[in-house]
């Protein structure tokens, strides 16, 4: 099925006219069926730039999933004889060397998705991660980019503020919301009509009465009210355990109107461990999502998956919760808020990128 049809369900899912889906079959009405989801958290390759290619990542979801957000990893995981002797690290947490920040990320998700066709094309969303966060020239190389493979990328992201036990592996400065940096990014994602996907977990892993990050978090989304924002896994990460007052807290930021403009993802497995636990959390988490049911979108955070299996783990996992949500929520966090954010930036991006190659001619 083509975007222009996945993008007509999600206006009537927008309007509340959505219907009951038939998931990955035909409908009784012989018509295709919609696909399962809309993923807004896709990594093409891992933390040592290896991974599946477009064509086969699109081969092994086939018309099960419609749109994809499709970024790589914009860290390089070192391989140092000294800590690994011949034993090649190809995550994070299986070394203790150093990360450092790859650039060229950006150039091999750009060729992966020129090498597409049309068709696929228009099922793919692909982001720009390969800048450091801390360096003042960040949005600048966003920007080189952008007019370096015209035409292809929606936003920036995922990348990473506050990460746990990654934060400390990265070589040179520490990422921080109070680093001006940061704010440069969020300028040029305004003026350009980027989409960013932020990681900044609310919290650190032993955490105190009130999570560290969240109010410096929300005094940088504030001072930057016309950019577009994925707040990715609420905060959540893998030890960053929600606490307590985690619901509330959200609830009291989706409330406020002056972060209309963030939206946030469940994507990644460990999170969803943490929303389906037990029948009372996850219907907590469904009453929050009704209540705001244009905030939330999906994603599988899956990274360079070998199967189908493995890439929708996320979506399996979350049944508990699909099942608690109605159907006109569901389908907006499945596939409709994903539409709805992307298309209204697209169209920014490309006249941006018209103008600026216009002027230089």
């Amino acid at each position: 099925m083509m975007a222009k049809a996945w993008r007509g369900w999600a206006c009537l899912a927008l309007l509340g006219g959505c219907a009951q889906l038939v998931q990955g079959a035909e409908r009784s009405d012989g018509a295709a069926a919609e696909p399962l989801f809309n993923d807004v958290h896709f990594h093409l390759s891992n933390y040592v730039q290896n991974g599946i290619t477009a064509p086969g990542y699109l081969e092994m979801v086939g018309d099960r999933v419609g749109r994809v957000a499709m970024f790589g990893i914009p860290l390089q995981q070192k391989w140092d004889s000294f800590v690994s002797g011949d034993r090649a690290p190809d995550y994070y947490l299986r070394s203790d060397a150093a990360l450092y920040y790859y650039s060229f990320v950006d150039a091999a998700i750009a060729m992966a998705y020129r090498s597409l066709t049309r068709a696929q094309k228009a099922r793919i969303d692909p982001m720009i991660t390969g800048f450091n966060p801390t360096d003042m020239y960040a949005a600048d190389h966003i920007r080189r980019v952008l007019l370096t493979f015209p035409g292809v990328f929606a936003g920036i992201g995922e990348f990473s503020v506050h990460k746990e036990f990654v934060s400390s592996k990265v070589t040179g400065h520490t990422a921080s919301l109070r680093n001006p940096a940061l704010g440069r990014i969020l300028e040029a994602v305004a003026e350009i009509g980027l989409v960013a996907i932020l990681h900044c977990d609310i919290d650190v892993v032993r955490p105190g009465e009130r999570p560290v990050h969240y109010d410096e978090l929300l005094r940088l989304l504030r001072a930057h009210p016309n950019a577009a924002v994925i707040w990715a896994h609420t905060g959540l990460g893998r030890f960053v355990a929600p606490s307590a007052q985690h619901l509330a807290l959200l609830d009291e930021f989706l409330s406020d109107p002056r972060y209309d403009h963030v939206t946030m993802d469940i994507s990644w497995d460990e999170v969803a461990k943490y929303v389906v636990a037990d029948e009372a959390t996850t219907a907590a988490w469904a009453a929050l999502i009704e209540r705001h049911p244009t905030r939330f979108l999906f994603g599988t955070d899956s990274v360079a998956p070998a199967n189908w299996e493995g890439y929708a783990a996320t979506y399996t996992a979350y049944q508990p919760l699909w099942e608690r949500l109605g159907a006109p929520t569901r389908a907006l966090v499945q596939r409709g808020n994903y539409l709805r954010v992307f298309d209204a930036a697209l169209p920014k991006v490309r006249a941006w990128e018209q103008a600026q190659l216009s002027a230089r001619r």
